[in-house]
C-alpha cells in the first residue's frame, strides 16, 4: 500500500513538518507499506484553474507530484490551523485532483497553542467526504507541537506517544480494509 503524508504548511520553518516527519518514521517502522511525505513548501502550485484528471494532464513541472497523488492508496493530512480551518495550501493541492473515492484519510492537526488545531480538524472532517474519501474517526490533535517534536521529527514528549500510536493503529486498520488485496502486497 502507498501512503502519502501531506505536510500542509508552506512555511519554511513549519512546526507542522515535525509531526509529518514523526508519522513517516513511525509508519515506516511499523509497516511494510510505502510511506512518503508530500511537503507543500516544495511545490509551487498555481491557484486552481483546472482539475488534473490524469498525471499527464498536469503541467510538466508538477507531473511528479500528480503521479504521487494518483498512486496513493491512502492519505494523512497534516495541517496547522489557519483562522479556524486547515491551510489554504492544502485545500489548493486537493482541489487540483479529482475525487479520491474510497481512500482512507487520516486527519492530523497541529498548533503551538493549547487547542492543537481542533477547529481545523472539524473542517477537514467536512472536506474528506466531499472528496469521496473516508476519514478515520481517530484523529491526532497536537497542541504545543513545538514542544512535542524536534525539528527532525523526534518525539520530545513521551506522554504524547499513546495518542500518536492510537492514531497510527486506527488509521492503518481503516486504510488496509479499504485497499484491495492486490495492492497491499
Amino acid at each position: 500500500m502507498n501512503i502519502e503524508i501531506v505536510s500542509g504548511s508552506p512555511r519554511l520553518q513549519s512546526v507542522t513538518q515535525r509531526l509529518a516527519l514523526y508519522l513517516k518514521q513511525e509508519l515506516s517502522k511499523e509497516t511494510e507499506h510505502e510511506v512518503n511525505i508530500i511537503d507543500l513548501k516544495e511545490w509551487d502550485l498555481p491557484s486552481l484553474q483546472s482539475v488534473w484528471t490524469t498525471a499527464d494532464k498536469a503541467p510538466e513541472n508538477l507531473r511528479p507530484l500528480a503521479e504521487r497523488v494518483f498512486a496513493a492508496d491512502a492519505f494523512i493530512l497534516v495541517t496547522p490551523e489557519y483562522n479556524g480551518s486547515y491551510s489554504p495550501a492544502l485545500k489548493n493541492l486537493l482541489d487540483h485532483f479529482p475525487k479520491q473515492a474510497y481512500k482512507a484519510f487520516g486527519v492530523v492537526t497541529a498548533s503551538t497553542g493549547a487547542m492543537g488545531g481542533m477547529r481545523a480538524s472539524q473542517q477537514l472532517l467536512l472536506l474528506v467526504p466531499a472528496l469521496f474519501g473516508i476519514a478515520s474517526p481517530h484523529m491526532l490533535i497536537t497542541p504545543q507541537v513545538d514542544k512535542k517534536f524536534s525539528a527532525e521529527g523526534e518525539l520530545l514528549d513521551e506522554s504524547f506517544r499513546p495518542a500518536a500510536q492510537n492514531f497510527i493503529r486506527e488509521f492503518l486498520w481503516l486504510a488496509e480494509k479499504l485497499v484491495p488485496e492486490t495492492v497491499k502486497a
